[in-house]
């Protein structure tokens, strides 16, 4: 028996790292690459699977959270910098900060689904929920309120049944084809025009996403700071070529 494709953790990381790459050197340097752009949105639904899957499997959440805390701040001014060309640009927060506010979501979700009270885990998990997108858009983190919901979707439907699968689809529409908006890509069908939006194209993250079965794959302090010192380095470093190219 022929053993079916799988990506591990360590995989997917890989592959989200080289799509945001991809994206930002658009972003920065050749902004007239639209395909660079196409691919970079899928990124952020990986990261935002292995922050859900991280926060399951992780020993500690705390030290977890101190991790993402440390490199939101670090990855600040290269955020501002490649985004605004300035070291402190309070509108836009780098989307560490989407993932710390995702993960605070998740650990009240996990203190109400310990409570005996149906309703009051209905109340606190619905106001959680709310909260978490209101805070998204009110301190702008990367992809607002929608982005912390995309966490959520991976932390309401974990595992790999059609079930969960379906969710994950639907509700990756719902937030990249309408909530995020964006720019749109149109073109002409006959008679018809059919627009897409740009962000849409992050729907495709969800087969490379489905390709992972619970492996680690290579892992260790080494590839742990190596994945999360890679955000702020990159964007220093983009940010650079970008005020020299201009």
């Amino acid at each position: 028996m022929k053993n079916k494709p799988e990506l591990t953790s360590f995989d997917l990381h890989l592959l989200a790292m080289g799509l945001m790459l991809c994206d930002h050197i658009c972003l920065a340097l050749m902004p007239d690459r639209l395909w660079m752009t196409c691919a970079g949105r899928l990124a952020f639904p990986i990261f935002a699977f292995l922050v859900a899957e991280g926060f399951v499997r992780t020993r500690s959440r705390a030290r977890y959270a101190r991790r993402l805390l440390v490199f939101a701040l670090v990855s600040e001014v290269p955020f501002d910098l490649l985004a605004a060309g300035r070291p402190v640009y309070p509108f836009h927060q780098n989307v560490l900060w989407t993932f710390l506010i995702a993960l605070g979501c998740m650990q009240l979700l996990e203190w109400a689904k310990a409570d005996s009270r149906p309703a009051a885990r209905l109340v606190v998990s619905a106001g959680t929920v709310l909260v978490g997108f209101l805070a998204g858009t009110a301190f702008m983190v990367d992809y607002f309120g929608p982005g912390v919901w995309t966490v959520l979707v991976f932390y309401f439907f974990r595992g790999d049944g059609w079930r969960q699968r379906l969710g994950q689809l639907l509700c990756l529409l719902f937030l990249n084809g309408w909530l995020l908006g964006g720019p749109s890509l149109t073109a002409a069908l006959g008679p018809l025009m059919l627009v897409l939006p740009i962000q849409a194209f992050a729907v495709l993250a969800l087969p490379f996403i489905w390709l992972y079965r619970g492996r680690q794959g290579p892992h260790g302090r080494a590839v742990r700071w190596l994945f999360y010192g890679f955000y702020p380095a990159h964007l220093l470093v983009l940010a650079a070529a970008a005020a020299f190219a201009n």
